[in-house]
């Protein structure tokens, strides 16, 4: 309409609609981080990824090359924000642990374990993480 300005609404983080599970009933959300920065060597981003998953077993696949890599995982978490809040601080909590390059985050993608499945049966999205490990692009 000429000169209306609609009001925007959005729903707050945990909100719940009649029938969806409980609030903090832990969920699977499938994670895709994405790092990307200035080049190391490959030995050493193949160590630090290595390293990574030795800490923390429930990195399924890492892909890398020289600049950047991708990390795929599922995370139990209450809700797609919780998920996303631990992918984002992965990287950064785990650099001087596993001694990961200095890359920034460029992509993430969190997914329910719902529309994970949806996609690999549409043929669409990823492959699924197999094998499992750190392997090159």
């Amino acid at each position: 309409a000429g000169g209306e300005e609609r009001a925007l609404t959005s729903v707050a983080a945990g909100d719940r609609f009649h029938g969806e599970e409980p609030e903090h009933t832990p969920r699977l959300w499938h994670v895709t981080l994405s790092v990307s920065g200035a080049r190391a060597p490959l030995t050493e981003v193949r160590r630090a990824l290595e390293q990574l998953a030795h800490d923390h077993p429930f990195l399924l696949t890492s892909r890398y090359a020289d600049d950047h890599a991708e990390i795929r995982y599922w995370e139990e978490a209450r809700d797609l924000h919780d998920a996303a809040a631990v992918a984002l601080r992965l990287w950064g909590e785990h650099r001087q642990t596993a001694g990961l390059p200095p890359w920034e985050i460029v992509g993430l993608e969190v997914i329910d374990r719902a529309t994970y499945h949806q996609r690999i049966a549409a043929g669409y999205g990823p492959a699924p993480a197999t094998p499992v490990g750190v392997h090159p692009f």
